[in-house]
């Protein structure tokens, strides 16, 4: 045995003497029981008195909406005894209801019965509003939110879903036939259940009554559309947005990941910017305009104290409001600058509350302004055609305004997304600037020179005036670039620009004086950036080596 050498330690003990621990058998874990089928669950005890009793109360409630139209179209008795028929036949299915439910085994009937009863009261108020008469719109509201609120109430005390969703979904379905199809009113006795049912909700984590609640309107509102003048239209989608995002907040307050109330909030907006293409211009654009405020100042408000997903989703409505709205109040090149203005505004939003959310919606708002742009304000014709042929003044002040914000826009979006840590080392979102801010300029600088010389005059000045313009911003960024590589190579990419410019456009296009001051004035930038640039390398190599 070598010196300093030990034998090797035996392995430990195990259950059968001396040799390696054994290995342990992994067993997969068994596979969950299948969940019970639609035989076994209409074979549980019970569930046949349940699907009878509730088919019992939808077929009866079915029945007296059919009586009180058979009435209508044969005049059966008078207004005034149907009215009071049904009132009595809804509160005596609403009394038996709560008779059978002081004992347990006939609280299947009784919750049926409640239902159905409810509903038939809730359907007598809006016959006697709708169609006798005897109500006012007003009055019959109210009195429909008493009955709706008392049988969620009732739900609530019985802690019974299917009560509140059956008295809901029952109103719901039945209330068109009543009021001869999809009209403004029946919009209203839709919102009064959405309202009852909104504070039940809250106490309750109950998602089948939000929905039954808050779909019925929202599809009415857009059902109803060229049924209604144009003013009552754009009250009720308002008033149906309000409701439903006042209900949407209030539950996400209570229950953050509610994801019904998130789609409430989304959803509830919706009817009211459909009907903007129904109505007329500026008050189309009132209630997209409407609706963008109310989006926004409500994410503004909570934007940290709601849910992050939900203040996106809120804001991202918004946002889509606003362009709404910008896009049927204006036209033309004003819509262009409006839209770019916008974005601006979002950009330095964005800046100030240091949130990617409303940099998302100037870099949209930005893409939509530039094609704007491109398409009306400051089109490529204007740059390379002979544009004072048929351009106005008019015309030409909107260009010089549009270029000028799109050019403070393609500085200010790149700034704000790079202070956010949005923009990364990549140079394709720096290039997209850069090229967007020579031609924002280039029309700022083409349609101011046509203001001053509506002529061929004002249009080959102009280009000249480009070219040098973009020379002497080669050599402001190559200054500036000394210790930044970034604006090294976006001065000598701008160089290599100007000079394709001279060759491949001002030599064709440009002439006479034009031409000549053109390449006379781009060629002696040119030098004097040539040489000042080797300059300040030379000093800078020489202070590097001292």
């Amino acid at each position: 045995m070598p010196p300093h050498a030990y034998p090797a330690a035996p392995p430990p003990p195990t259950a059968g003497g001396w040799g390696p621990p054994p290995v342990p058998h992994w067993t997969p874990a068994p596979p969950p029981p299948p969940g019970p089928t639609l035989f076994d669950r209409l074979a549980k005890d019970g569930a046949g008195s349940k699907l009878l009793a509730w088919v019992g109360g939808a077929v009866t409630l079915l029945g007296v909406v059919l009586l009180l139209v058979l009435a209508v179209q044969r005049g059966y008795l008078g207004p005034l005894p149907r009215v009071l028929g049904g009132a009595a036949l809804g509160g005596a299915l609403v009394g038996l209801g709560l008779w059978l439910h002081r004992t347990p085994a006939g609280r299947t009937g009784a919750f049926a019965l409640a239902a159905t009863g409810i509903a038939v009261l809730y359907l007598d108020v809006i016959a006697a509003t709708s169609i006798y008469e005897y109500l006012p719109g007003g009055g019959g509201l109210a009195a429909g939110l008493l009955i709706a609120g008392g049988g969620l109430l009732l739900a609530l005390r019985w802690d019974s879903a299917a009560l509140a969703i059956g008295v809901v979904a029952a109103c719901a379905l039945c209330a068109p036939v009543l009021t001869q199809g999809f009209t403004p009113l029946l919009v209203a006795f839709l919102l009064v259940l959405k309202i009852a049912a909104s504070p039940v909700h809250l106490k309750r984590d109950w998602p089948w009554l939000a929905v039954t609640a808050g779909v019925p309107p929202l599809i009415a509102s857009v059902l109803v559309i060229n049924r209604a003048d144009e003013l009552t239209l754009a009250g009720i989608s308002l008033l149906a947005a309000v409701i439903g995002v006042a209900a949407a907040v209030l539950t996400v307050k209570v229950r953050p990941d509610d994801v019904t109330a998130l789609a409430l909030a989304v959803g509830s907006p919706l009817p009211a910017l459909l009907t903007t293409a129904v109505l007329d211009r500026r008050l189309g654009a009132g209630v997209a305009g409407a609706v963008a405020v109310l989006m926004l100042a409500l994410w503004a408000a909570g934007r940290r104290s709601l849910p992050g997903n939900f203040a996106a989703a809120v804001g991202g409505v918004g946002v889509f409001a606003l362009f709404q709205a910008t896009a049927l109040a204006l036209d033309g090149g004003t819509r262009a600058a409006v839209v770019l203005a916008e974005a601006l505004v979002l950009a330095f939003l964005a800046k100030v509350l240091a949130s990617r959310g409303p940099l998302l919606g100037s870099l949209v708002f930005g893409v939509i302004g530039t094609l704007l742009t491109l398409g009306t304000a400051v089109p490529p014709r204007l740059l390379l055609d002979e544009p004072w042929r048929a351009d106005t003044a008019g015309f030409l002040v909107s260009g010089v305004l549009t270029a000028l914000v799109l050019g403070v826009l393609a500085v200010v979006l790149p700034w704000v997304a790079s202070g956010l840590g949005v923009l990364g080392r990549h140079p394709f979102p720096w290039v997209v600037a850069g090229v967007v801010l020579l031609y924002a300029a280039a029309g700022v600088v083409l349609c101011g020179a046509l203001l001053v010389s509506q002529d061929v005059t004002g249009f080959l000045f102009g280009h000249s005036i480009v070219t040098v313009s973009w020379t002497v911003a080669a050599l402001v960024l190559l200054v500036r670039g000394i210790d930044r590589k970034s604006l090294r190579v976006a001065g000598l990419v701008l160089v290599g620009a100007a000079v394709a410019k001279l060759l491949l456009f001002d030599m064709a296009a440009l002439d006479g004086i034009a031409r000549v001051l053109a390449f006379i004035g781009a060629g002696l930038v040119l030098l004097t950036a040539g040489t000042r640039y080797a300059k300040l390398v030379a000093t800078r190599r020489i202070s590097a080596d001292s």
